[in-house]
């Protein structure tokens, strides 16, 4: 895909989505970082009805890591895995206040110390509660980047590296998030909506549906 059309893209998805953001719900970085610890292997619907019951009784890493692992799986026992989830939730509230100063760490090499958190969900974090140019290559970033041909690669990190590569600048913040919704809502796995896509005539995919 040359320069031209991958800016065309972008500036179509910035003008139909001017402001995206993560669907998963939150007011604090900690929170954001709970909430995407939950949200591996699940949805963030069921992540934002688990989270709607525990922030308003705990959303500090004081108070969380005063739940303990089996006060916290009471909250988040309808979320896929929940038990190692909640065992990694408490062990990163007792280092965040220890290591810390009950701060999330605004860079990479701490994020990734902490229990529960790779590099996809620290890259969330990066972007999406510090605004650096971070890109989280999910399922879907990873199809939308590979069947548009905007930054196809053979595995997350190739994917990664490219988009952070090729996306204009002026995108960058924000591309994360219009390739994930894009992804989720659009360019479905199973069955893609290319009829009603707003870069259909620009995405290279071979295989379009009516």
């Amino acid at each position: 895909m040359n320069k031209e059309k991958r800016r065309l893209i972008f500036e179509r998805l910035r003008e139909n989505n001017p402001h995206p953001t993560t669907e998963l719900e939150y007011t604090t970085p900690f929170e954001l970082l709970i909430a995407v610890i939950l949200s591996a292997q699940a949805t963030d619907v069921g992540v934002n009805k688990a989270t709607r019951k525990l922030y308003p009784v705990a959303n500090t890493p004081e108070t969380i890591y005063a739940l303990g692992v089996d006060g916290l799986k009471e909250y988040i026992k309808t979320i896929g895995l929940f038990n190692s989830k909640a065992e990694n939730v408490i062990k990163t509230c007792r280092m965040l206040i220890d290591k810390h100063n009950s701060v999330v760490p605004d860079n990479r090499e701490d994020l990734e110390a902490l229990p529960g958190v790779g590099r996809k969900t620290a890259n969330v974090i990066l972007n999406t509660a510090f605004g650096q140019p971070a890109m989280a290559v999910d399922t879907h970033i990873f199809r939308v980047s590979n069947r548009t041909g905007i930054a196809p690669g053979k595995n997350v990190l190739e994917v990664e590296k490219r988009l952070l590569r090729l996306v204009p600048k002026e995108f960058l913040i924000d591309a994360h998030h219009w390739l994930i919704l894009h992804g989720r809502y659009v360019c479905k796995a199973r069955n893609p909506q290319c009829g009603s896509c707003i870069i259909e005539d620009l995405c290279e995919y071979r295989d379009k549906t009516e």
